[in-house]
Protein backbone atom coordinates (compact mmCIF):
# COMPACT_ATOMS: atom_id res chain seq x y z
CA UNK A 1 0.00 0.00 0.00
CA UNK A 2 1.21 3.54 -0.54
CA UNK A 3 1.80 5.57 2.42
CA UNK A 4 0.61 8.51 0.30
CA UNK A 5 -3.39 9.32 0.77
CA UNK A 6 -5.39 9.98 -2.51
CA UNK A 7 -8.46 12.50 -2.93
CA UNK A 8 -10.59 12.91 -5.76
CA UNK A 9 -12.43 15.94 -7.90
CA UNK A 10 -16.19 15.42 -8.59
CA UNK A 11 -17.78 16.40 -12.58
CA UNK A 12 -18.21 20.05 -11.13
CA UNK A 13 -14.44 20.22 -10.59
CA UNK A 14 -14.76 20.61 -6.75
CA UNK A 15 -12.37 18.75 -4.21
CA UNK A 16 -14.06 16.00 -2.64
CA UNK A 17 -13.10 13.22 -0.61
CA UNK A 18 -14.25 9.39 0.33
CA UNK A 19 -15.34 9.33 3.84
CA UNK A 20 -17.31 7.19 6.46
CA UNK A 21 -20.32 8.27 7.86
CA UNK A 22 -22.94 7.22 10.47
CA UNK A 23 -26.35 7.92 9.43
CA UNK A 24 -27.98 7.16 12.77
CA UNK A 25 -27.71 5.11 15.24
CA UNK A 26 -27.53 1.27 15.25
CA UNK A 27 -25.09 -1.59 13.66
CA UNK A 28 -22.27 -1.39 11.53
CA UNK A 29 -24.35 -1.00 8.34
CA UNK A 30 -25.12 2.37 10.04
CA UNK A 31 -21.17 3.10 8.66
CA UNK A 32 -22.20 4.43 5.05
CA UNK A 33 -19.55 5.85 2.63
CA UNK A 34 -20.01 9.32 1.06
CA UNK A 35 -18.22 12.04 -0.41
CA UNK A 36 -17.30 15.53 1.72
CA UNK A 37 -15.64 18.75 0.92
CA UNK A 38 -11.94 18.77 1.40
CA UNK A 39 -11.29 20.41 4.45
CA UNK A 40 -9.83 23.38 4.89
CA UNK A 41 -7.32 24.54 7.85
CA UNK A 42 -8.24 27.48 10.14
CA UNK A 43 -6.17 29.04 11.97
CA UNK A 44 -3.64 26.87 14.14
CA UNK A 45 -4.67 23.33 12.69
CA UNK A 46 -3.71 21.62 9.58
CA UNK A 47 -4.96 19.08 6.99
CA UNK A 48 -3.67 15.85 7.45
CA UNK A 49 -4.37 13.52 4.27
CA UNK A 50 -4.30 9.98 5.59
CA UNK A 51 -3.15 6.93 5.26
CA UNK A 52 -4.09 4.57 7.84
CA UNK A 53 -7.06 5.06 10.76
CA UNK A 54 -6.90 3.72 13.78
CA UNK A 55 -9.99 1.94 15.04
CA UNK A 56 -11.06 1.25 19.15
CA UNK A 57 -14.12 -0.42 20.74
CA UNK A 58 -15.61 2.42 22.12
CA UNK A 59 -16.00 3.54 18.32
CA UNK A 60 -18.41 0.95 18.07
CA UNK A 61 -20.19 1.49 21.72
CA UNK A 62 -21.35 5.15 20.54
CA UNK A 63 -22.20 3.65 16.97
CA UNK A 64 -24.56 1.71 18.72
CA UNK A 65 -25.65 3.58 20.89
CA UNK A 66 -23.36 5.54 23.50
CA UNK A 67 -23.69 8.90 20.67
CA UNK A 68 -25.20 11.06 23.56
CA UNK A 69 -23.09 10.57 26.21
CA UNK A 70 -20.58 12.29 24.45
CA UNK A 71 -22.58 14.87 23.03
CA UNK A 72 -22.45 13.10 19.48
CA UNK A 73 -25.22 12.85 17.14
CA UNK A 74 -25.57 11.78 13.44
CA UNK A 75 -24.84 12.02 10.97
CA UNK A 76 -20.90 12.18 11.76
CA UNK A 77 -17.70 11.03 10.91
CA UNK A 78 -16.29 8.54 13.19
CA UNK A 79 -12.86 8.21 14.38
CA UNK A 80 -10.44 10.21 16.70
CA UNK A 81 -6.96 9.09 15.38
CA UNK A 82 -5.30 9.04 12.19
CA UNK A 83 -1.53 8.39 10.69
CA UNK A 84 -0.82 10.34 7.56
CA UNK A 85 1.13 12.75 5.62
CA UNK A 86 0.41 17.08 6.23
CA UNK A 87 -0.97 18.14 2.87
CA UNK A 88 -1.30 21.98 4.17
CA UNK A 89 -1.28 24.17 6.98
CA UNK A 90 -3.85 27.30 8.50
CA UNK A 91 -2.54 30.45 9.75
CA UNK A 92 0.16 30.51 12.41
CA UNK A 93 1.21 27.30 11.79
CA UNK A 94 4.78 26.69 11.17
CA UNK A 95 4.83 26.03 6.84
CA UNK A 96 7.64 23.24 7.70
CA UNK A 97 4.84 20.71 8.94
CA UNK A 98 3.86 20.33 5.55
CA UNK A 99 4.93 16.98 4.20
CA UNK A 100 5.77 15.72 7.42
CA UNK A 101 4.80 12.06 8.63
CA UNK A 102 2.47 12.47 11.74
CA UNK A 103 -0.14 11.17 13.97
CA UNK A 104 -2.87 13.03 14.33
CA UNK A 105 -4.81 12.43 17.87
CA UNK A 106 -6.07 11.08 19.87
CA UNK A 107 -8.56 13.56 20.40
CA UNK A 108 -9.73 14.89 17.13
CA UNK A 109 -12.62 13.82 15.38
CA UNK A 110 -13.92 12.34 11.95
CA UNK A 111 -10.61 10.57 11.25
CA UNK A 112 -12.84 7.93 9.11
CA UNK A 113 -12.39 9.64 5.73
CA UNK A 114 -9.31 11.04 3.34
CA UNK A 115 -8.65 14.22 4.60
CA UNK A 116 -8.87 15.30 8.02
CA UNK A 117 -8.64 18.34 10.24
CA UNK A 118 -6.44 18.53 13.23
CA UNK A 119 -5.55 21.24 15.81
CA UNK A 120 -1.23 21.55 15.49
CA UNK A 121 -1.08 20.55 19.24
CA UNK A 122 -2.23 17.43 18.25
CA UNK A 123 0.21 16.07 15.91
CA UNK A 124 3.14 13.88 16.43
CA UNK A 125 5.96 13.54 13.91
CA UNK A 126 6.70 9.57 13.02
CA UNK A 127 9.49 9.04 13.56
CA UNK A 128 12.41 8.03 10.61
CA UNK A 129 11.82 3.67 10.12
CA UNK A 130 8.44 3.09 11.53
CA UNK A 131 5.40 2.54 9.01
CA UNK A 132 2.53 4.76 9.19
CA UNK A 133 0.40 1.63 10.06
CA UNK A 134 2.39 0.84 12.83
CA UNK A 135 2.00 4.40 14.15
CA UNK A 136 -1.86 4.60 13.66
CA UNK A 137 -1.96 1.63 16.01
CA UNK A 138 -0.16 3.20 18.57
CA UNK A 139 -2.67 6.34 17.98
CA UNK A 140 -4.62 5.58 21.13
CA UNK A 141 -3.17 2.90 23.10
CA UNK A 142 0.54 4.15 22.87
CA UNK A 143 -0.55 6.96 24.61
CA UNK A 144 -2.92 5.45 27.15
CA UNK A 145 -0.74 2.42 27.70
CA UNK A 146 2.17 4.42 27.78
CA UNK A 147 0.44 6.70 30.46
CA UNK A 148 -1.10 3.98 32.53
CA UNK A 149 2.15 2.31 33.01
CA UNK A 150 3.81 5.23 34.19
CA UNK A 151 1.26 6.71 36.81
CA UNK A 152 1.26 2.98 38.01
CA UNK A 153 4.76 2.94 38.70
CA UNK A 154 5.59 -0.81 37.80
CA UNK A 155 8.57 -2.40 39.74
CA UNK A 156 10.80 -5.22 39.07
CA UNK A 157 9.41 -7.99 40.77
CA UNK A 158 5.87 -6.91 41.64
CA UNK A 159 2.76 -9.34 40.11
CA UNK A 160 0.63 -7.81 37.41
CA UNK A 161 -2.51 -9.04 36.46
CA UNK A 162 -3.76 -7.59 32.82
CA UNK A 163 -7.28 -8.15 31.24
CA UNK A 164 -8.23 -8.26 27.90
CA UNK A 165 -4.55 -8.44 27.51
CA UNK A 166 -4.95 -9.71 23.79
CA UNK A 167 -6.47 -6.58 22.57
CA UNK A 168 -4.90 -3.30 21.13
CA UNK A 169 -4.18 -2.12 24.38
CA UNK A 170 -3.65 -5.10 26.51
CA UNK A 171 -0.62 -6.86 23.77
CA UNK A 172 1.30 -2.94 24.91
CA UNK A 173 0.34 -3.42 28.85
CA UNK A 174 1.56 -6.50 28.69
CA UNK A 175 5.02 -5.41 26.98
CA UNK A 176 5.44 -2.64 28.77
CA UNK A 177 4.92 -4.24 32.38
CA UNK A 178 7.05 -7.14 30.91
CA UNK A 179 9.93 -4.58 30.13
CA UNK A 180 9.58 -2.99 33.81
CA UNK A 181 10.65 -6.23 35.03
CA UNK A 182 6.93 -7.21 36.31
CA UNK A 183 6.15 -10.95 36.82
CA UNK A 184 2.98 -10.31 34.39
CA UNK A 185 -0.62 -12.79 34.40
CA UNK A 186 -2.36 -12.01 31.59
CA UNK A 187 -6.08 -12.94 31.24
CA UNK A 188 -8.16 -13.35 27.86
CA UNK A 189 -10.57 -15.61 25.75
CA UNK A 190 -9.38 -18.57 23.91
CA UNK A 191 -6.36 -20.61 23.41
CA UNK A 192 -5.32 -18.32 20.33
CA UNK A 193 -5.19 -15.08 22.20
CA UNK A 194 -3.30 -16.99 24.87
CA UNK A 195 -0.54 -18.15 22.36
CA UNK A 196 -0.31 -14.09 21.55
CA UNK A 197 0.18 -13.06 25.21
CA UNK A 198 2.61 -15.38 26.28
CA UNK A 199 4.54 -14.68 23.13
CA UNK A 200 4.46 -11.13 24.20
CA UNK A 201 6.35 -11.16 27.48
CA UNK A 202 3.52 -12.71 29.75
CA UNK A 203 5.13 -15.28 32.31
CA UNK A 204 1.93 -16.87 32.93
CA UNK A 205 -2.00 -16.94 31.15
CA UNK A 206 -5.80 -17.13 32.49
CA UNK A 207 -8.51 -18.22 30.52
CA UNK A 208 -11.23 -15.94 32.31
CA UNK A 209 -14.15 -17.55 30.06
CA UNK A 210 -13.70 -21.17 31.63
CA UNK A 211 -14.83 -21.47 35.08
CA UNK A 212 -12.56 -21.57 38.12
CA UNK A 213 -10.61 -18.56 36.03
CA UNK A 214 -9.93 -16.41 39.53
CA UNK A 215 -8.46 -19.58 41.44
CA UNK A 216 -5.94 -20.12 38.64
CA UNK A 217 -5.04 -16.20 38.46
CA UNK A 218 -5.00 -15.97 41.94
CA UNK A 219 -2.04 -19.40 42.04
CA UNK A 220 -0.39 -17.70 38.98
CA UNK A 221 0.30 -14.22 40.78
CA UNK A 222 1.58 -16.47 43.99
CA UNK A 223 -1.35 -16.85 45.88
CA UNK A 224 -0.89 -13.13 47.32
CA UNK A 225 -3.03 -11.15 45.21
CA UNK A 226 -1.58 -8.83 42.26
CA UNK A 227 0.04 -5.69 43.22
CA UNK A 228 -1.38 -3.90 39.91
CA UNK A 229 -4.22 -4.54 38.08
CA UNK A 230 -4.64 -3.61 34.43
CA UNK A 231 -8.32 -3.78 33.68
CA UNK A 232 -9.33 -3.39 29.98
CA UNK A 233 -12.51 -5.39 30.08
CA UNK A 234 -14.49 -3.93 33.49
CA UNK A 235 -18.00 -5.25 34.13
CA UNK A 236 -18.13 -8.56 36.48
CA UNK A 237 -14.86 -9.57 35.49
CA UNK A 238 -13.07 -6.22 36.63
CA UNK A 239 -14.86 -6.35 39.48
CA UNK A 240 -13.38 -10.16 39.99
CA UNK A 241 -9.61 -9.03 39.34
CA UNK A 242 -10.54 -6.22 41.97
CA UNK A 243 -10.85 -8.89 44.42
CA UNK A 244 -7.90 -10.33 43.35
CA UNK A 245 -5.89 -6.70 43.91
CA UNK A 246 -3.70 -7.12 47.13
CA UNK A 247 -4.02 -4.95 49.67
CA UNK A 248 -2.42 -1.39 49.18
CA UNK A 249 -1.99 -2.36 45.16
CA UNK A 250 -2.99 -0.42 42.12
CA UNK A 251 -5.68 -0.33 39.79
CA UNK A 252 -6.32 0.82 36.93
CA UNK A 253 -10.01 0.12 35.37
CA UNK A 254 -9.71 1.83 31.84
CA UNK A 255 -12.30 -0.44 29.82
CA UNK A 256 -15.52 -1.14 29.10
CA UNK A 257 -16.16 -3.02 26.15
CA UNK A 258 -18.39 -5.64 28.67
CA UNK A 259 -20.86 -3.07 28.32
CA UNK A 260 -19.69 -0.80 31.41
CA UNK A 261 -17.10 -0.32 34.00
CA UNK A 262 -16.32 -2.42 36.77
CA UNK A 263 -18.97 -1.42 39.92
CA UNK A 264 -16.43 -1.34 42.54
CA UNK A 265 -16.50 0.08 45.70
CA UNK A 266 -14.67 2.80 46.35
CA UNK A 267 -15.04 2.92 50.36
CA UNK A 268 -13.99 -0.75 50.16
CA UNK A 269 -10.72 0.18 48.12
CA UNK A 270 -10.05 2.78 50.59
CA UNK A 271 -10.19 0.31 53.62
CA UNK A 272 -7.60 -2.24 51.80
CA UNK A 273 -5.45 0.88 50.88
CA UNK A 274 -5.99 0.34 46.74
CA UNK A 275 -5.21 3.00 44.73
CA UNK A 276 -8.16 3.52 42.01
CA UNK A 277 -7.36 5.60 38.43
CA UNK A 278 -10.29 5.35 36.20
CA UNK A 279 -11.13 6.18 32.27
CA UNK A 280 -11.21 10.09 33.65
CA UNK A 281 -7.41 9.72 34.36
CA UNK A 282 -6.83 8.62 31.04
CA UNK A 283 -8.04 11.74 29.66
CA UNK A 284 -4.99 13.61 28.77
CA UNK A 285 -4.87 17.05 27.25
CA UNK A 286 -2.99 17.63 24.14
CA UNK A 287 0.60 18.10 25.89
CA UNK A 288 0.73 15.06 27.52
CA UNK A 289 -0.76 13.05 24.42
CA UNK A 290 2.26 14.66 22.11
CA UNK A 291 4.39 13.39 25.08
CA UNK A 292 3.27 10.24 25.60
CA UNK A 293 2.88 9.71 22.14
CA UNK A 294 6.41 10.34 21.36
CA UNK A 295 7.31 7.83 24.14
CA UNK A 296 5.19 5.42 22.84
CA UNK A 297 6.44 5.88 18.63
CA UNK A 298 10.11 6.30 19.85
CA UNK A 299 10.36 2.70 21.08
CA UNK A 300 8.39 1.13 18.64
CA UNK A 301 10.64 3.05 16.39
CA UNK A 302 13.60 1.39 18.64
CA UNK A 303 12.14 -2.05 18.20
CA UNK A 304 11.21 -1.98 21.59
CA UNK A 305 7.10 -2.19 21.69
CA UNK A 306 5.61 -3.70 18.88
CA UNK A 307 1.84 -2.93 18.38
CA UNK A 308 0.17 -5.97 17.07
CA UNK A 309 -2.06 -5.46 14.05
CA UNK A 310 -4.20 -8.59 13.53
CA UNK A 311 -6.54 -7.12 10.31
CA UNK A 312 -6.36 -3.97 7.95
CA UNK A 313 -9.40 -3.07 5.97
CA UNK A 314 -9.90 -0.44 3.54
CA UNK A 315 -12.20 2.32 4.06
CA UNK A 316 -14.85 1.39 2.25
CA UNK A 317 -14.91 -2.08 4.57
CA UNK A 318 -15.14 0.19 7.94
CA UNK A 319 -18.54 -1.28 9.13
CA UNK A 320 -16.47 -4.90 8.40
CA UNK A 321 -13.77 -3.78 10.73
CA UNK A 322 -16.66 -2.68 13.49
CA UNK A 323 -18.23 -6.43 13.15
CA UNK A 324 -14.58 -7.89 13.77
CA UNK A 325 -14.07 -5.49 16.57
CA UNK A 326 -17.74 -6.70 18.37
CA UNK A 327 -17.13 -10.41 17.76
CA UNK A 328 -13.91 -10.41 19.84
CA UNK A 329 -11.90 -11.94 16.76
CA UNK A 330 -9.38 -9.59 16.27
CA UNK A 331 -6.62 -10.45 17.92
CA UNK A 332 -4.51 -7.03 18.04
CA UNK A 333 -5.55 -3.93 16.36
CA UNK A 334 -7.89 -3.48 13.56
CA UNK A 335 -7.37 -0.43 11.03
CA UNK A 336 -8.48 1.40 8.46
CA UNK A 337 -6.30 2.48 4.97
CA UNK A 338 -6.63 4.68 2.83
CA UNK A 339 -5.40 4.80 -0.95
Amino acid sequence: MSETPRTGDNERGVDIMRAIQVTEFGGPEVLVETELPDPVAGPGEVVVGVAVVDTIFLETQIRESWGPRFGITPPYVPGGAAAGIVLSVGEGVDPSWTGRRVVAGPGIQGSYAEQLVAPVDRLTPVPDGLGLREAAALAHDGVTGTGITQAARIRPGERVLILGASGGMGTLLVQLAHAAGARVVGAARGERKLDLVRELGADAVVDYSQDGWVDRAREALGGAGADVVLDGVGGELGLAAFGLTADGGRVSAHGAPSGGFSPIDAAEARRRGITLRGIAEVQFEADAVTRLMSVALAEAAAGRLRPVIAETFPLARAADAHRAIEARSVVGKALLTVG
